[in-house]
């Protein structure tokens, strides 16, 4: 099989093809980045997106061990670097730690939670219209691992402390679990308007033309493609970062409940790339995937956008419903959102990742008053279309998808 190299070999420059970072260097970059905005030596913060990784073994098996009380699992970077486990009821579990990137991360274990994740979920399903008609500017719900209640996300009116609590008291009363407010400042909306790089065409609504980032490299085995959002247009013509300019011809799109993604396809030589910079000049081969139910509140990922370039965040919501109708209708709660600094029309599509582990293709985000991002949101590698899997330098490689409610 002859894997797509983002045509990197067959269209980019020479020396852009030098570019491709090994595993230490992909991880180098991250913890550059995870230090410049924690405070943290340089040292440190390479110990804590190694311990990040090593970690996620051990956080499965508590997943498990406490499924029927737990409300969520989340890593706190400060004051200290360590991960909370949070549970439904007052019997207390004794902490723990775990040995990981060279340090001894603690565990601790924080009981009282008013729900479980399980109940929430149940609660998104079988009551996310309800909430969406009572508050119809909403900008999107999902079960808060940190606190074990819901939190609806409203547009920000300038409403005071009394209005916003009674919000969250009529919330409450419809979900029937305790609510959290979150007022943003401005809409969420799809990501698009212009794996890794510039795709374009014309919106087949209205024929406008529209910029995408593709994302990463595909295949179902007999054929190779890129992924890119299902909202962008349809046939796609692939800029190269050596000037060189490519039609990918579609093969469909999957754009409702829980997916936003399509494929395109095209024949090349090389490896399964993906740029990571602003500059197009640094590319990283995936090695991995974290599947949905492994991501964590609080894991430390990056993104590349064609509009904002290289930037990272903490995941802090992993059961996000986006807002309104922004998935052919109603959004399952199966989307997981990142914090700012970075998000903007253009990056729809684009790939989310850690080190050399991929995580997800961005669909959206929501922006303040000022343009800037408040949080993105990304679809999981889970829900790549049947019959498609990520390349990576190894081998395809298919996660595990967590089953969907109200699929």
């Amino acid at each position: 099989m002859r894997f797509l190299a983002f045509l990197l070999l067959a269209l980019a420059s020479p020396a852009a093809a030098q570019e491709l970072q090994t595993p230490a260097e992909a991880l180098a970059q991250d913890s550059a980045e995870y230090a410049r905005q924690h405070h943290v030596k340089a040292d440190e913060a390479l110990r804590r997106l190694q311990a990040q990784d090593q970690t996620v073994a051990a956080t499965d098996r508590l997943r498990e061990t406490y499924r029927k009380r737990l409300a969520g699992i989340a890593i706190e970077h400060e004051p200290a670097y360590r991960i909370v486990v949070l549970l439904k009821g007052g019997k207390a579990v004794p902490d723990q730690a775990i040995e990981a990137g060279g340090m001894n991360v603690p565990v601790v274990f924080r009981t009282g939670a008013p729900e479980t994740r399980e109940k929430l979920l149940k609660v998104l399903d079988k009551r996310g219209k309800r909430l969406r008609a009572a508050f119809p500017g909403s900008r999107g719900m999902g079960a808060d691992p940190r606190t074990g209640a819901l939190v609806l996300m409203i547009g920000d009116a300038g409403k005071d402390v009394e209005a916003l609590a009674d919000m969250a008291a009529r919330a409450s009363d419809i979900a029937g679990v305790p609510v959290r407010i979150r007022p943003i400042e401005a809409a969420a909306n799809l990501a698009a308007v212009e794996g890794g790089t510039r795709v374009e065409g014309a919106d087949a609504v209205t024929g406008r033309h529209a910029v995408c980032t593709a994302g990463f490299v595909v295949t179902d085995g007999s054929r190779t493609g890129l992924v890119t959002a299902a909202h962008c247009p349809d046939v796609l013509t692939y800029n190269a970062p050596g000037g060189g300019k490519l039609e990918l011809p579609f093969v469909g799109q999957w754009g409702w409940s829980f997916q936003d993604v399509q494929v395109n396809l095209s024949d090349g030589g090389g490896e399964p790339l993906f740029f990571v910079d602003a500059g197009k000049s640094a590319a990283r081969v995936p090695e991995a995937v974290r599947p949905r139910a492994s991501t964590r509140a609080g894991d430390f990922v990056c993104h590349r956008g064609e509009r904002t370039g290289y930037t990272c965040g903490e995941v802090e919501l992993t059961d996000f419903a986006p807002p309104g109708e922004l998935c052919g209708g109603p959004c399952a709660a199966s989307w997981v959102t990142v914090g700012g600094p970075g998000c903007g029309g253009g990056d729809s599509g684009g790939p989310v990742f850690a080190g050399d582990t991929a995580f997800g293709i961005m669909k959206g985000g929501t922006w303040d008053r000022n343009g800037r991002c408040a949080f993105y949101y990304y679809m999981s590698l889970d829900y790549l279309p049947e019959g498609w899997r990520l390349v990576t330098g190894g081998a395809s490689s298919a996660p595990d998808a967590e089953p969907i409610r109200g699929r």
